[in-house]
């Protein structure tokens, strides 16, 4: 890869599966990265790999200055958590990506006081899961100042194949949860699908393989069907996270005013799965295991 990035500072908080490869690629790209995670194992891998492990997303905002800080974070509280950490250092000119599916109205709250401070706020969060996080060609939906967007393109475009300015803050969210919507439903519909196929006495992986290429294809049958067959429901997006983006889908139906029969029953089936199946930590293709137990 090209030093495109060379001579800027990154600050990166939040080295999971997917951060964690995003942050080789920028540093890959040529930036100076400073990071942070909570877990010390990734905090090491990072240290090992010549980047600068700052001890508080303080002291990150403090190290890129004026540069873009990247976070990659699991929940709404995290990210608030993280805000009030570099809140009262930042300095004016940094700009703030939040690559994580994080609440329209949250979102909105926390461009605001970071713009107080004389920064600016960029939703972009991504699609692709742990996969495209490493191949580095993760879609991305931007949210924010088509100025700010400009300035940070460079960046996307290292870890995104796609990336697309949606228009004013929050749209990227609102995008993201959108595409959540299509994908927590259908993985549902491949699971019933398979299941049924399964229930009459056909083999499953032929019926995925038959519908293949047909009005049924999907990566969701293409990667999670073949999970669901193989039974590997070994975590990529882990079904509690799952979860978290339906909660968020519904908050922001009920915000717009979109009444869903198929989104609550989504809800209702994810809850379903997580908190009375207790497999919130398997790979989000594991709702299978729904119909199984139903069966």
């Amino acid at each position: 890869m090209s030093e495109t990035l060379a001579g800027h500072k990154i600050g990166f908080i939040g080295l999971g599966n997917m951060g964690w490869p995003m942050a080789r690629h920028l540093q890959d790209a040529g930036a100076e990265m400073t990071v942070w995670n909570r877990s010390e194992a990734r905090a090491r891998l990072a240290a090992e790999r010549g980047m600068n492990v700052a001890s508080d997303p303080g002291a990150v905002a403090a190290a890129v200055g004026g540069g873009v800080i990247c976070l990659n974070l699991t929940h709404n509280e995290v990210v608030a958590s993280v805000v009030e950490w570099i809140e009262p250092v930042i300095a004016s000119g940094v700009v703030v990506i939040d690559f994580g599916t994080t609440g329209y109205s949250e979102t909105l709250a926390f461009a605001e006081r970071i713009r107080a401070k004389g920064g600016q706020w960029l939703d972009a969060p991504v699609s692709g899961g742990q996969v495209g996080a490493e191949a580095g060609n993760l879609t991305i939906m931007g949210g924010g100042d088509a100025a700010t967007f400009a300035r940070v393109l460079p960046v996307l475009q290292v870890v995104g194949g796609k990336v697309t300015h949606m228009g004013a803050q929050g749209a990227g969210q609102v995008t993201k949860l959108a595409n959540q919507l299509i994908v927590a439903q259908t993985i549902d519909a491949v699971a019933q699908a398979l299941r049924l196929a399964e229930l009459a006495g056909v083999d499953p992986a032929l019926v995925r393989e038959a519908l293949r290429g047909g009005f049924a294809e999907s990566r969701i049958l293409e990667l999670h069907g073949d999970r669901m067959v193989r039974r590997d429901f070994a975590p990529g997006g882990r079904s509690e996270l799952q979860l978290k983006d339906v909660r968020l889908m519904s908050e922001l139906a009920d915000r717009v005013g979109l009444e869903s029969s198929t989104l609550a029953n989504s809800r209702q089936l994810w809850e379903r799965f997580v908190h009375e199946m207790g497999h919130g930590n398997l790979d989000h293709s594991g709702l299978f295991r729904i119909y199984e137990a139903d069966a």
